[in-house]
């Protein structure tokens, strides 16, 4: 089924407002004229009955006719039947009033032959119970007609508007969602070349304003992901070809020409090397990749942050007293994780904090077990990181140590981003901070 236009809605919908509205102020205004004619065809009713009563008071039957005929010829369109107490025809002023006529006293309205009346049934004594009736008719055709008429001149006027605001309400709602048909134009030419578009926000109207910001704000997303995308499609390229090269290489200088059994020996264990750092990129990628998706869940156990920590630094220790640098860790706090991805994420810290600290300098663990979070920072001393870097630490392939920008079969700039995932699983947050020589990686984890 053919769906209609936001447009077309917004028309019939004011088209169908101003029918409703119409209509309803015509009933009202129909009703409140009948109501209006009624009210005055009484009055006057009333007032033609007080003056029979005093012309037919005490007066001979010789004279009635006279009388009543003197009485009814000042109003043309008014016409009169008396009957006895028990019904008898004593008088009709007209031969054209109808035969059968309302029974029960006070005003109501009849319809015979084409013609309209309104017609007051009373007593001509008040005061006695045999009384003779009077019944007086009033012709309101013309009455009828103009209600008529009105109702006729409602219906069309109620068309008429209701036509008129379709088509105003067409224009003005294609107006109004012009700025709607500007995005969709911007969203139709935005490719991986053009992520750089944007919606003119000042430009928009207050209700279209938030959204041509949220637009906006996605594009950016979206720019700042294919950046990204791009860079680190690039950085793999750049990973890869350099143990590829010393493969290709290594391998085409040893077939050059016979050689001895223990040189080829030595080829495969130099092979091997850069086979392993590149299988390892390959597991770390993937690692990586199941955290992008969801898929890194860790498994929940008591960990003593304490031991775990100790158990890293004796693990570090000969490094650090061959470089001449200081461990040492300070607090202990009680926290539900994964060991294995923990012990990771903090293997990874230590191991950057050790590279980067210099000869008697001094990498520090300390933990802080807060109100909410549990807090785990490895400081080092040393060079402080450029804040123009601190942003992209945890971006793949990135590497702050410009020495360093070149690829390594020891540190492909991916030590990082997975401490990041790893946290980011287990729910929490990480982030560095570097000022006055000392370099800061902040762990929150959520309290057990």
């Amino acid at each position: 089924m053919h769906r209609l236009s936001l447009s077309s809605r917004l028309a019939l919908l004011f088209a169908a407002c101003t029918a409703v509205v119409s209509l309803f102020a015509g009933v009202l205004f129909d009703r409140a004229s009948e109501a209006h004619f009624i009210e005055l065809d009484q009055q006057q009713l009333e007032t033609r009955l007080i003056g029979l009563r005093r012309a037919l008071q005490d007066i001979q039957p010789a004279q009635r006719d006279a009388r009543l005929a003197d009485e009814l010829s000042r109003q043309a369109d008014l016409s009169l039947r008396i009957t006895s107490g028990d019904g008898q025809h004593w008088y009709d002023s007209s031969a054209k009033i109808p035969k059968n006529l309302p029974l029960q006293p006070g005003v109501s309205t009849i319809s015979t032959d084409g013609t309209d009346y309104r017609v007051l049934r009373a007593s001509l004594y008040p005061d006695t119970a045999d009384s003779p009736q009077l019944t007086l008719l009033l012709d309101i055709t013309h009455h009828q007609h103009f209600l008529q008429r009105m109702q006729r001149l409602i219906w069309l006027t109620m068309g008429l508007s209701a036509l008129a605001t379709a088509l105003l309400g067409a224009w003005a709602a294609r107006s109004g969602l012009r700025p709607l048909r500007r995005m969709s134009a911007v969203a139709r030419g935005i490719s991986a070349q053009s992520l750089n578009a944007r919606l003119p926000e000042t430009q928009m109207p207050p209700e279209l304003a938030e959204l041509a910001h949220s637009f906006n704000a996605m594009l950016v997303r979206l720019d700042d992901s294919f950046q990204r995308l791009s860079a680190f499609s690039a950085d793999i390229a750049h990973e890869l070809r350099t143990p590829l090269s010393n493969l290709l290489t290594h391998t085409q200088v040893t077939l050059t020409r016979p050689r001895p059994l223990e040189d080829y020996r030595e080829a495969l264990h130099s092979n091997l090397e850069e086979l392993q750092w590149m299988a390892q990129l390959v597991n770390d990628m993937l690692y990586l990749a199941k955290a992008d998706h969801g898929l890194l869940v860790p498994k929940r156990e008591a960990l003593e942050l304490a031991d775990e920590s100790d158990a890293l630094l004796e693990f570090f220790a000969p490094l650090a007293e061959d470089a001449g640098i200081e461990l040492s860790r300070d607090g202990q706090a009680r926290i539900d994780g994964d060991r294995g991805m923990l012990r990771r994420a903090l293997s990874n810290l230590l191991d950057n904090a050790l590279r980067f600290t210099p000869a008697e300098g001094y990498v520090r663990l300390s933990i802080a077990d807060q109100a909410s979070v549990v807090r785990v920072c490895v400081e080092n001393s040393g060079e402080g990181i450029s804040a123009q870097w601190l942003p992209r630490l945890f971006d793949r392939f990135y590497r702050a140590d410009p020495a360093r920008q070149e690829g390594s079969s020891e540190h492909a700039g991916l030590g990082l981003a997975i401490t990041q995932s790893i946290v980011r699983a287990h729910g929490g947050q990480i982030h560095c901070e570097s000022e006055a020589g000392v370099t800061r990686f902040v762990i929150e984890l959520p309290r057990t």
